[in-house]
């Protein structure tokens, strides 16, 4: 079974970066698509992979990650002003942010309008990780 699970910024906004990664993290392993509001900081998003890449063993083989975000050069002026004014008062909450494990979702293609989510067959990634147990 496919789960997607939709993260709120409200719900990770005040943590601090280190529960925030752990409870992305934590999620994705019982293998959920995560879709968070908003964006990660850059340092967040290394913490990540870095925690990723020392967690990946038999069962975790890691993650997939991609950001989609409003494109603003084609803006005209003032609308360009405009999405410089929402993006101080959200700040991080533009946007949103794919998380998956890398057994289930195969790549994410994204540009500025859209993302892909290529996934694979759900039941022989089960079936790939019960061998191993």
């Amino acid at each position: 079974m496919l789960t997607l699970q939709y993260i709120p910024h409200h719900e990770i906004e005040n943590l601090d970066s280190n529960k925030r990664i752990k409870k992305l993290l934590k999620n994705v392993k019982e293998n959920k698509i995560l879709l968070v509001e908003g964006r990660l900081k850059r340092e967040e998003e290394t913490e990540l992979i870095k925690r990723t890449m020392e967690d990946i063993d038999d069962s975790f083989k890691g993650i997939e990650l991609g950001v989609i975000h409003p494109n603003k050069s084609n803006l005209p002026f003032f609308n360009k002003m405009k999405r410089v004014f929402i993006d101080f008062l959200l700040g991080d909450r533009q946007g949103l942010t794919i998380i998956g494990p890398a057994t289930v979702v195969k790549e994410i293609k994204q540009d500025p309008d859209k993302i892909q989510l290529l996934t694979s067959n759900i039941e022989e990634a089960q079936v790939g990780l019960d061998k191993k147990k």
